[in-house]
């Protein structure tokens, strides 16, 4: 492979990690604008999220697990100069998944009806999931060609092609909505179909993206393939049966968290049926599965990054039976997750009723779910991550009787708490952190016994805890003395953005990191000369 698309692991991880929070803050964006767009709010909210879940399962089984599947075949293969074997693989891979997405795509299609009146007990879902059904054809084979990309260590194009997609995704939804309002004089059931569409145009603009970027390569894959040693011929059947043993336990950990989410849109509105009215039921699951579920993923977006990376670096690793990269990588991924996912957590659930009034000003409400959910996202951060590890470990099964796990206790809880008034929506909230939890627990124990970690508990826990607490007291210190002095909009930017600060200070004061960790990430060696300059190392 060429040095122009071999990248170090960092560059990929940063690479992906800058387009994943673009690709979140541009949803962030069309979230905002539908949530307080007269005759959309909540409700409408509720209408797109029910739809949503369905057209995700559906698509988790048709082409969510594939482009981890295909990164670990194809990079097991090009670990070891096989370049023939990979392409051959991405080949298959391809045709196969084409036909499984185009059976997904007609199942949501033909059954929308059905799926709407009977399932959701929505009917006004129906639209949304007919506008959807094409984007799991798009969505199957452009997740194949990520897979690819990713498996030859160029994330890149992955990254480039998801932030396309999503640009497209929040400029068309605006704009086919407002059309939409328009024509339907303001009619929440077609508005909320129309922001879906949205969704499957924009999957076809991420799909030309790769397709073009695909015939710029195709001469230096040939002569990839020309240059082949120790190639293994594989007969067809042989492959897809691999790649379907690969993707499937993937697969079957985002099924989990598919189920996990569906779970809410089955038995949330039913249940809240029972003591609220139908329109008020709808907007409560509109809170839990559209402005909270945004908020709460948000941080997932950063971290996902590591979790995509060590698939195919774990899964070269282990072909070339490194162990000490294994170690490092997995030791280094897990504190930046532990990083991430504490400071997000304790922001959230400290600023959780500023948020919503800073960015839903006509539908603030949810305050309490959200400082609830916040909980769920320190665990699902370095859930995530552990999971990518034990994937690219080839402990495929692991991640998904993990999250299993977790998912039969949500079912559980949400059949017992949200048909409580006293808990309502909360209840679901509250499921779903124990699900995550349990989840976390499992994995992480599986994770100790198979993978050698080099993390002291001081490093990985004492240590974050402290830089977390101090910038919890300090920010929200300060958000109460800037409350007296301006309007709210404004002191809760300052003091998230003061929250940041206090936080990073922190953790290059407690040095956290290493030399040689610093020195890993893009640019370390300057920013350690830096760092040394000012006597903190």
């Amino acid at each position: 492979m060429s040095s122009k698309n071999k990248q170090g692991f960092l560059q990929g991880v940063v690479t992906l990690m800058f387009s994943q929070v673009l690709i979140k803050l541009l949803g962030m964006v069309y979230t905002l604008y539908l949530t307080n767009r007269q005759g959309f709010g909540d409700e409408g909210n509720g209408i797109v999220a029910s739809s949503y879940q369905i057209y995700a399962m559906l698509l988790t089984i048709s082409s969510i697990g594939v482009p981890s599947a295909i990164s670990k075949l194809v990079s097991e293969r090009v670990a070891v100069g096989d370049h023939k074997g990979a392409y051959r693989i991405f080949k298959i891979a391809f045709a196969t998944f084409a036909v499984i997405g185009l059976i997904g795509s007609l199942m949501l299609f033909l059954g929308a009806h059905v799926i709407a009146y009977n399932w959701l007990q929505i009917p006004e879902a129906e639209m949304t999931l007919v506008a959807l059904s094409p984007a799991i054809f798009f969505v199957a084979i452009s997740s194949v060609m990520r897979g690819y990309c990713n498996g030859r260590q160029n994330i890149k194009a992955t990254a480039r092609s998801q932030t396309l997609e999503q640009v497209f995704k929040t400029a068309l939804t605006i704009i086919i909505v407002e059309i939409v309002a328009i024509i339907s004089h303001v009619s929440t059931e077609w508005m909320a179909a129309g922001a879906t569409l949205a969704t499957t145009l924009a999957t076809f603009a991420g799909f030309g993206y790769l397709y073009l970027y695909y015939q710029t390569i195709r001469k230096e894959i040939a002569k990839e393939v020309k240059s082949t040693t120790n190639y293994q011929y594989e007969r067809v059947k042989t492959i897809i049966k691999k790649v379907l043993l690969v993707s499937l336990p993937i697969s079957l950990t985002a099924i989990m968290s598919s189920l996990n989410k569906n779970i809410d849109s089955f038995t949330v509105v039913r249940s809240l049926k029972q003591f609220l009215t139908e329109s008020e039921a709808v907007a409560q699951y509109g809170i839990l599965g559209g402005k909270v579920d945004m908020l709460t993923s948000l941080p997932l977006s950063i971290n996902v990054a590591f979790a995509t990376a060590l698939v195919p670096a774990i899964s070269a690793a282990k072909a070339k039976k490194d162990t000490k990269t294994i170690t490092k990588k997995t030791s280094f991924s897990l504190l930046i997750s532990m990083l991430i996912g504490l400071p997000c957590t304790v922001g959230m659930c400290i600023f959780a009723g500023p948020i919503l009034n800073l960015l839903f000003p006509n539908a603030s409400s949810g305050e309490l779910i959200l400082q609830i959910s916040s909980l769920t996202i320190f665990f699902t951060i370095l859930d995530q991550t552990i999971n990518g590890v034990l994937q690219g470990y080839g402990k495929l099964m692991i991640p998904a009787v993990s999250l299993g796990c977790g998912v039969l206790a949500k079912l559980i809880l949400n059949l017992i708490l949200v048909p409580n008034p006293a808990f309502g929506a909360s209840g679901a909230a509250w499921a779903s952190v124990v699900c995550h939890a349990v989840a976390f627990t499992i994995a992480s124990t599986s994770l100790r016994r198979n993978v050698k970690l080099d993390l002291p508990f001081t490093k990985i826990f004492i240590k974050p805890v402290i830089a977390v607490t101090i910038m919890g007291i300090c920010s929200y210190f300060l958000y109460t003395v800037l409350l007296g002095m301006m309007a709210q909009k404004l002191a809760t930017i300052l003091a998230i953005i003061i929250a940041i600060i206090i936080y990073g200070l922190a953790i290059i004061a407690l040095k956290i990191f290493s030399e040689e960790e610093i020195i890993q990430i893009p640019k370390g060696e300057k920013i350690f000369k830096m760092l040394k300059k000012l006597k903190i190392y």
